[in-house]
């Protein structure tokens, strides 16, 4: 069963965990049948570890990760490889997906132009 994990850095601000839980929620629209869980790098729980045993005790056999970073930065880069392998490594019977950050896919980037300039003079 798929899973999937809204991962982002996270913040001591409730209201900034908003637009992650948001994503989270038009993924479980789109596909009632998907487990979906958010996680956080720090500040913020649950953490990556308590997120992914979350999915896997509601039956996930595969977790793909959305990385809700813009850039392809040091957490991206360096962190989640790290955290993703300790995972694989407590649930080897789970596959673990890490997807493109959201910043590198090019229909966020134009849709992120187009909204930028709807409505312009």
């Amino acid at each position: 069963m798929l899973g999937v994990m809204v991962f982002a850095h996270g913040s001591r601000d409730p209201l900034w965990r908003e637009p992650v839980e948001a994503v989270a929620r038009a993924i479980a629209a789109r596909d009632p049948q998907a487990l979906v869980a958010c996680a956080y790098l720090e500040l913020s729980e649950p953490d990556m570890p308590t997120a992914a045993a979350g999915l896997i005790d509601r039956g996930a056999t595969h977790v793909r990760v959305l990385p809700l970073f813009f850039g392809m930065g040091k957490h991206a880069r360096e962190d989640l490889p790290v955290l993703l392998t300790e995972l694989r490594s407590r649930h080897p019977g789970v596959a673990f997906e890490q997807l493109p950050t959201a910043g590198e896919n090019p229909r966020l980037t134009a849709l992120l132009a187009e909204m930028a300039l709807e409505n312009a003079p």
